[in-house]
């Protein structure tokens, strides 16, 4: 967060709720990817993509080296991406449930 403002939790949660109404409003990949990578820079956007590749490898139940091997991420990042998984608030586990549901219907 900026160190000059200091928003209410009310304020960050609406304006939070606002972007994330506007990502669910796009309706295609190559709308998402153009509207991430005009929100983010590159280094941003890489260590999202590097995390979901993290969540999909933890769901293959590879050990934290071989992922360490194949993405590049710390093995710090891939605990934090574990216990996300298993303790945070859902978010992984239900983009998880979806891919793969999705992944199934196609």
């Amino acid at each position: 967060m900026k160190p000059n403002r200091n928003p209410t939790a009310r304020q960050q949660a609406r304006a939070q709720d606002a972007l994330f109404r506007v990502i669910i409003g796009l309706q295609s990949v190559r709308e998402c990817r153009d509207f991430f990578a005009d929100l983010c820079t590159p280094a941003e956007l890489q260590a999202m993509v590097d995390r979901w590749q993290v969540v999909e490898y933890l769901q293959q139940e590879l050990p934290y080296r071989k992922i360490h091997d194949l993405t590049g991420v710390s093995v710090t990042t891939i605990g934090r991406v574990a216990r996300c998984l298993a303790d945070g608030a859902g978010g992984y586990r239900t983009a998880v449930e979806r891919a793969t549901k999705n992944h199934a219907s196609h």
